[in-house]
Order: C-alpha cells, then structure tokens, then sequence
C-alpha cells in the first residue's frame, strides 16, 4: 500500500519530534512535514498532498479546532485528522468529535497505546478506503459535502470583467443561498478577489490595497482558492518559511 502522507502539527519541538518517532515505529505512514503553528501547518497543505494530520488542540495562533476548519476548507476535506492533545475538557472534544476526526488520543499516552492507535486508522483505512470528495451516487452526505459540491457547481467557471485600469478581474459569482464559512461576507470576497490579477501577489499585497489585515487578506484568499477562483503557490526564500502567493486562476 502507498504510505500515509502524515503531518505532525504540535507547538513543541520535542513532541513533534517524539511523534515522528513513534510514527516511524508503525509500518505505512510518512512524515512528509511537522508544523508549530496553525499558520505553518496551513501552508504545509497548502504545498503537498497530505493524507493525515495528527492535530494538537493548544497552539500558539489559534486553536486546533480552527485549524482542522480551515484545513478541511483549504483541502475539500481530502484528509483525514487524529487529535493527540492534552485538551480533554466537555467543549473542546465535543466540536472536535463532530468534525468527522478519526481518533482523539489523550495526553499522556504510552508509546503502545499510539502504535495501536495508528495501526487500527491504517488497517481501517485499508479496508475502507477514503472516498474521493464526489463519493459514489448513492452515498449518504454531510451538509459540508452538500455545501461542497453546490459550491463547486455553483461557481463554474469564472467569469472575468475589465475594472477602471483596463485590468481583467475576477468576477465572483452570486452565492445564490449558499451559507458562507463563519466570519466570510460576500461583499469582501468579491472586493479581495477583484484585486487579484494574473500576476503572483502576497497575501500582505493583496491586504494592503483592500484595507484589510494579512490574517483576513489570507481567509478570504484561502475560500477563494477553495471555491476554484483563486491560484496560491509557496515561495520558498533561503531560510524560514514558505511564503504563499496568490493570483487569479487561468
């Protein structure tokens, strides 16, 4: 069987890399990338396939449940999550058990009980394996999938119009009822993807001309990806991380 494309997202060092160790421990899984950041792990998947994300509740940005949110709309849920965090309070494993993740393991845990863990997803995965983000024509759906797939029919392809500069810009078709992810106004979507042009822009680029902050620019350049609408690639500088860049599709 392929390998299991894993990435580790936790804010220490030593855990990602006792995972990793661990990991190696388990026969068909890979580390492809480790991540200390909600942010890191987002540019992660945004520059190679990922298969799995053993997920930390607790980091630094903004929690683990936003992550697997906005990976799962990054990605149109084409991975698969197991939590290891010491999170075991009422609210954090109830959002976190109806986000579809496939196992929520405790902290602190024996080395067996994690390789017991990952060898049950693996062989699970192997006897089911995941389906692609259509499924099959009889297959039930979660209201995401149904979201998913209106949103990608929806949008076709997308129109373009010439703005005041004699530029061609994207024109963002109507959302006709779709709920939008929390946070997301249409107005602003279409205001950050008017901006977007065919040449590779920064996410600060594209915040500074909308009056927006780089964290939102990112939000609404992330669902436009996501929607087809948009293109992102990392750009990767001698040292530190990738820089992600955007322009509107071709």
């Amino acid at each position: 069987m392929t390998a299991i494309r894993t990435l580790i997202v936790d804010d220490e060092t030593a855990v990602r890399r006792l995972h990793e160790r661990m990991l190696a421990g388990v026969d068909g899984f890979e580390v492809v990338a480790t991540a200390g950041t909600g942010e890191e792990a987002l540019e992660v998947a945004a520059s190679m396939d990922i298969d799995l994300v053993l997920l930390d509740v607790h980091l630094p940005d903004f929690s683990g449940v936003e992550v697997l949110r906005r990976l799962r709309l990054l990605l149109d849920d084409a991975f698969d999550a197991i939590i290891i965090s010491s999170a075991n309070d009422r609210l954090s494993v109830a959002q976190l058990a109806t986000a579809s993740i496939s196992d929520y393991l405790v902290k602190p845990f024996s080395r067996a009980n994690f390789e017991a863990r990952l060898a049950n997803y693996r062989d699970t995965r192997v006897a089911s394996p995941r389906k692609t983000a259509e499924g099959t024509p009889t297959s039930p759906l979660r209201q995401q999938d149904i979201d998913g797939l209106l949103a990608r029919r929806g949008a076709g392809t997308p129109s373009q119009t010439l703005d005041r500069s004699g530029t061609s810009s994207i024109q963002v078709p109507a959302g006709r009822g779709r709920p939008l992810p929390k946070g997301l106004s249409e107005p602003t979507i279409k205001l950050v993807a008017s901006r977007l042009v065919s040449e590779w822009q920064s996410a600060l680029e594209i915040a500074e001309v909308c009056g927006l902050s780089r964290v939102t620019a990112r939000r609404y350049l992330d669902h436009l990806c996501a929607r087809g609408l948009a293109e992102v690639e990392p750009v990767y500088g001698k040292r530190g991380r990738p820089e992600l860049r955007y322009r509107r599709s071709t």
